[in-house]
């Protein structure tokens, strides 16, 4: 029988604050909610969200813990990481001088979901996070620790879908002002490449 802890309310609390921490994810939001409209934010949102269930499936069968116990292992993951984060970099930058607008087309929104899901995947401090976090809240007194870790999981999931759905939302309205003159989508473009090259760093240097 699964069983929710009893401090569901701290850990929901917990989730929607560390939902909202400045971060890779939340940052992949904001500009692509900015840069390509609301639609687009919402699908980088769910994939993002869908990284967030392959990291709990994980540490629910103790992937995570080998991926800890092996520095070669979170090596890789993290210089894959990095990688896909240059070359969003890349395609931001591309993109500056070029218009956009606030609907892209189906390709295009299914290709944003695509790369939300495996810029989460193969963010390794998810996973360690998870690891770290998600046992916390877990009692074996009360249940099987599995299941426990994977209601635990989804719940995390849904704080961080309606956290980043919000910030989606209210990141369009700032993206529609960038849009409505000349010149701002370029400078919007440029200022995601450099965030994405700083995360990478970041993430390699760390």
């Amino acid at each position: 029988m699964i069983v929710i802890p009893s401090s569901f309310y701290a850990f929901v609390a917990a989730s929607i604050l560390l939902a909202l921490v400045p971060g890779p994810d939340l940052l992949f939001v904001l500009t692509e909610s900015m840069l390509r409209g609301r639609r687009a934010g919402l699908l980088a949102t769910l994939g993002l969200c869908s990284g967030l269930l392959v990291h709990t499936t994980a540490v629910a069968l103790g992937l995570a813990a080998l991926v800890q116990a092996s520095p070669l292992a979170f090596a890789a993951l993290r210089y894959v990481g990095a990688a896909y984060l240059l070359y969003l970099a890349w395609r931001a930058f591309r993109a500056a001088a070029m218009p956009l607008q606030a609907d892209g087309a189906t390709t295009t929104l299914r290709a944003i979901y695509a790369r939300a899901a495996l810029m989460n995947v193969t963010n390794p401090k998810v996973a360690i996070f998870f690891l770290a976090f998600l046992p916390q809240f877990t009692d074996p007194g009360r249940g099987g620790v599995m299941g426990q870790i994977l209601v635990l999981g989804a719940i995390f999931m849904a704080c961080a879908l309606l956290c980043f759905s919000i910030v989606s939302l209210l990141a369009n309205q700032v993206g529609a002002w960038m849009r409505r003159a000349a010149g701002r989508e370029a400078k919007l473009n440029g200022a995601a490449s450099l965030v994405f090259v700083v995360l990478a760093a970041k993430l390699v240097l760390s």
